[in-house]
């Protein structure tokens, strides 16, 4: 993504990338199920898959803007992906009841100040 050309509309761009993505996904799935069973396959797809798009595209245009306004690979990887871990464990405490231990909120902190430190 920080190869991507500045010009170029970021949505044009993850558009063409997610529709060659669906097309080998495609090729790979209906290769796995066999062609007879695709559309029983299909039945068992719910909701979550249109919420997991929204995040995926949500976080593949995050990296876009972030390379654009001159972050390095190294600072916005680990940077997205601290805050990734730590919405995530906040996530899975409220929507599916996990537990979070003190080692895990200890972990957010530590992170916190990883963050603060990355970036002075």
């Amino acid at each position: 993504m920080k190869s991507m050309p500045s010009d170029v509309n970021p949505f044009a761009a993850l558009m063409v990338t997610y529709i060659g993505a669906a097309i080998i996904t495609a090729i790979i799935f209906v290769f796995m199920v066999k062609p007879a069973n695709v559309a029983f396959e299909l039945s068992k797809v719910n909701w979550t898959s249109i919420i997991l798009a929204l995040v995926i595209v949500g976080l593949e245009v995050g990296y876009v803007f972030v390379y654009r306004a001159g972050w390095s690979v190294s600072t916005a990887s680990v940077v997205a992906n601290i805050g990734l871990a730590c919405v995530l464990l906040v996530v899975g405490y409220f929507l599916y009841k996990e537990n979070v231990s003190l080692q895990q909120i200890l972990g957010i902190f530590v992170c916190m100040a990883g963050l603060i430190l990355i970036n002075l």
